[in-house]
């Protein structure tokens, strides 16, 4: 089963990082909270370095 990440945003605070480092899969919406939108636009690694950059830890993995 495949992963993808999920955003917990009753916990974001909107800082962009998520979005700065893997633009391809999030980004911020008109409420200025982070949100996916393409949950297979980046590798692993690379939306893993997000969920990493991620000061409140609102960022995990869900199946798919």
């Amino acid at each position: 089963m495949a992963r993808i990440p999920f955003i917990d945003q009753d916990e974001c605070i909107g800082c962009g990082n998520c979005e700065e480092s893997c633009p391809d899969v999030f980004r911020m919406n008109d409420d200025g909270i982070a949100e996916v939108h393409d949950p297979h636009g980046a590798t692993i690694e690379l939306i893993q370095d997000a969920i990493d950059a991620c000061p409140v830890e609102c960022i995990s993995w869900e199946e798919e």
